[in-house]
C-alpha cells in the first residue's frame, strides 16, 4: 500500500472545473474528478497555513488553543506514526514557512524531506544593496524581487522543481511498498509569480503597475487592476493544473491506481475581490475561503467519478491515511476515516482570535466577540514561537502554567496573554448567520433567533468536545456549561454594524486628501486641525491602544482592514480635505 498527498496552498474551488463553470483552464482537475471522489462539502478547520498543517498531522483543531506555531511535544503526528510503523514518509515542498520559527518541527516528522527555496519573500538569495535598510513587511516584496531573478525559466520555478523531486521519488520507489509521498506546493498562494506561458492563456490588456500580490485588505483598486489580479491567479492555477497532470500521468503510466491512495487538497482559499475583500484572515471566513476542493482516490472503496455531499474537514485526513495503512488513530484525533465515515453533523472552523464558526451544511454561524476589544485571547503552548519569531521576552514575563487539557497527555502548557489588533477583530464584523440554501453566495446575513439558538447549541457542543479554554467562551459571550438562552443571541444586535463594515470601499483615487488618509494616525493626532476631524468622526481613535502599538497605522489602512466603514471613511476624507495640514504620504 502506498499513498500520495498532493497539497496546494490557497486553491479556490470556485475556480476549478469540477466545481464551477469557470474561465480557468484546468483540464487535469476535471480529469482528476473522473478518477476520484470529489467532495462537495469539505471544510477547512484552522487557518491559515501552519495551523492547517498542524491539523493535517494531528487530526484535531489548532485555532481554539493557539495561533501559528510548531507541533507541540504532546501532538500526535500522522507522518511520524506512519514512520514508527515502518511506512517510509517523504516530504517535498517549496512551502517556505516550514523554514521559519513557527514551522520548525513539522518536516522532521518525516523519514526524509526536500525543500526548494524562493517563494513569497523567502530569505533565500542575498543581495546586500537591494535589501539594505528594508524593514518587515516591506522586506518581503524586496526579497521576492531578488529571488525571482533566480527563477527566470519555468524549469527553475520552485513549483516545477518540487514536482520534479516528487516524480523522482516515485521513479525510485515505484516498485516499493508502504510509503507516503507528500508533494506540497505553495502555489497558487500569493504572490502570483508565474511564467509567460501561462499568462498568455489569460490576456487582459492591463497596462498598469505590477499587481500580483494583493494586500490582506478591502478592495480599493480600479476594476481593471482587480481583474488583472484574477487573471494572474488563474495563470498560476493553470500551472498547478499542469503539475497535477504530471502526477496523474505517472500513476497512469505505471499502473499505480490499484494500490496507491491519492489525496489532492488545499488548506484554504483566497478572495479575489469577492465580498469586497482581498486574501484571507482579516475578514469573516466566507465559503470561498473555507469550503475547499478535495479529491480522494481510495483503493479500498474503488469509488471514482463520484461526488460526496456529506460534511468532512482537514482533520479527517490524518485518520484516513492512517486507516489506509491499517493504523488506528489515537484517542486525541477528532477526525474520521473518510473510508468508513458517513460524514459529521457539523464542522467547526476559524482563526485564533477571530470568529469561531460552525456549519451544519445548510447554515453557517459566525460567532463574534461580544466586546470591541476582542478579548480575552490566550495562547496555550509549550513551543512559544510566532510565524517568523520567538515570543518576545515581554510576552513571556507574565505567563502562567495552565491545567492539562484532555489532549496534552498530562502536560501543563504555558498560558500566555495574546494581543488583539484591528486587523483581526471579529467584533467589528459582528455575529453573522447565513442560509446557504437561499443565499449560497453569502450576500445577505439573516436574523432568525430560532436558527441562531440551534446553531449556538451545535457550536457549544463542538467547543466542549475540543476542550476549549474558558477564555474563548468569555470572548464569545457564551456559557462554559449549560445551555444557551435568548440572552446569548447576537445576530440581530450586531446587524447594523455588520452591514456598515460589509459595505465596499470606494476607489481610493476618487477620495480627497488621499495623502492625509495614508499618513500615520499619530501624525494626524499631533496637528490640531486634523485631530479635530478625527475626534469628530472617530472619537475612539485618540484613546485606543492601536495607535500606540501600531504607529504605522493610517486611516486608509484601518478602513481597508474593516476597522472604519466606508461611509465614515468618506466623511473623514472630506473633513481632512478642509484642513490646513499638508503632508506627503510615506
Amino acid at each position: 500500500m502506498r499513498a500520495i498527498i498532493l497539497m496546494f496552498d490557497s486553491l479556490n474551488r470556485h475556480m476549478l472545473p469540477p466545481y464551477a463553470d469557470t474561465f480557468v483552464d484546468a483540464p487535469n482537475f476535471a480529469r482528476l474528478a473522473q478518477k476520484a471522489v470529489t467532495f462537495d462539502s469539505f471544510y477547512a478547520g484552522s487557518m491559515p497555513c501552519m495551523p492547517a498543517r498542524r491539523e493535517l498531522h494531528t487530526g484535531r483543531h489548532n485555532f481554539l488553543h493557539r495561533s501559528w506555531g510548531p507541533l507541540e511535544p504532546f501532538d500526535d503526528s500522522m507522518p511520524e506514526m506512519l514512520k514508527n510503523d515502518g511506512v517510509h514518509t517523504h516530504l517535498v515542498s517549496d512551502h517556505q514557512h516550514y523554514w521559519e520559527d513557527g514551522g520548525g518541527t513539522y518536516h522532521t516528522r518525516y523519514n526524509t524531506w526536500e525543500f526548494f527555496r524562493g517563494q513569497e519573500g523567502d530569505n533565500w538569495k542575498g543581495d546586500a544593496d537591494a535589501l539594505r535598510g528594508a524593514r518587515f513587511p516591506a522586506t518581503l516584496k524586496t526579497q521576492d524581487a531578488v529571488n525571482r531573478r533566480y527563477m527566470t525559466t519555468e524549469a527553475e520555478h520552485t513549483q516545477t522543481r518540487t514536482v520534479d523531486a516528487g516524480i523522482e521519488f516515485l521513479e525510485t520507489n515505484v516498485g516499493a511498498d508502504r510509503w507516503l509521498l507528500q508533494i506540497e506546493l505553495f502555489d497558487p498562494h500569493e504572490p502570483f509569480f508565474v511564467h509567460q506561458k501561462y499568462r498568455e492563456l489569460y490576456p487582459d490588456g492591463y497596462d498598469g503597475p505590477e499587481f500580483d500580490w494583493p494586500d490582506y485588505a478591502k478592495v480599493v483598486e480600479p476594476e481593471d487592476q482587480v481583474e488583472h489580479a484574477r487573471t494572474q491567479y488563474a495563470a498560476l492555477v493553470s500551472m498547478c493544473d499542469f503539475s497535477l497532470g504530471r502526477v496523474l500521468d505517472y500513476m497512469d503510466d505505471n499502473d499505480m491506481w490499484d494500490d496507491t491512495m491519492l489525496i489532492v487538497n488545499t488548506d484554504h482559499g483566497f478572495l479575489l475581490g469577492e465580498h469586497g475583500w482581498w486574501a484571507k484572515s482579516v475578514q469573516p471566513w466566507f465559503n470561498e475561503l473555507v469550503r475547499l476542493p478535495m479529491f480522494l482516490w481510495d483503493p479500498r472503496s474503488g469509488a471514482a467519478d463520484t461526488r460526496r455531499g456529506d460534511l468532512a474537514q482537514t482533520i479527517d485526513i490524518a485518520p484516513t491515511v492512517l486507516g489506509f495503512f491499517g493504523i488506528e488513530p489515537t484517542a486525541d484525533m477528532l477526525g474520521q476515516d473518510l473510508a468508513v465515515s458517513t460524514g459529521k453533523p457539523a464542522a467547526l472552523f476559524g482563526i485564533h482570535g477571530g470568529h469561531v464558526n460552525v456549519t451544519d451544511g445548510r447554515y453557517v454561524y459566525m460567532r463574534a466577540s461580544v466586546d470591541a476589544g476582542n478579548g480575552p485571547i490566550e495562547d496555550y503552548t509549550l513551543m512559544p514561537t510566532h510565524m517568523r519569531s520567538r515570543f518576545a521576552v515581554s510576552e513571556l514575563l507574565d505567563w502562567e502554567p495552565a491545567e492539562p487539557f484532555t489532549f496534552t497527555k498530562g502536560l501543563r502548557t504555558m498560558r500566555v496573554d495574546a494581543v488583539s489588533g484591528f486587523r483581526i477583530n471579529s467584533w467589528q464584523h459582528g455575529t453573522l448567520l447565513w442560509d446557504l440554501e437561499t443565499d449560497p453566495g453569502q450576500t445577505a446575513p439573516i436574523v432568525d433567533d430560532e436558527v441562531e439558538l440551534r446553531m449556538i447549541a451545535v457550536l457549544l457542543e463542538l467547543l466542549r468536545e475540543n476542550d476549549t479554554p474558558a477564555s474563548v467562551f468569555t470572548r464569545l459571550g457564551l456559557p462554559v456549561e449549560g445551555d444557551a438562552g435568548p440572552e446569548h443571541l447576537r445576530a440581530a444586535a450586531d446587524a447594523s454594524r455588520a452591514r456598515a463594515v460589509a459595505e465596499p470601499l470606494p476607489d481610493v483615487t476618487t477620495l480627497p486628501a488621499l495623502p492625509l488618509l495614508q499618513t500615520p494616525v499619530h501624525a494626524l493626532l499631533a496637528d490640531d486641525s486634523t485631530r479635530a476631524v478625527l475626534e469628530r468622526y472617530l472619537p475612539w481613535l485618540g484613546t485606543t491602544e492601536l495607535v500606540a502599538s501600531t504607529p504605522w497605522a493610517s486611516i486608509l489602512g484601518m478602513a481597508k482592514s474593516g476597522a472604519i466603514d466606508a461611509s465614515t471613511l468618506v466623511e473623514v476624507a472630506d473633513g481632512l480635505a478642509q484642513t490646513s495640514l499638508s503632508v506627503v504620504a510615506p
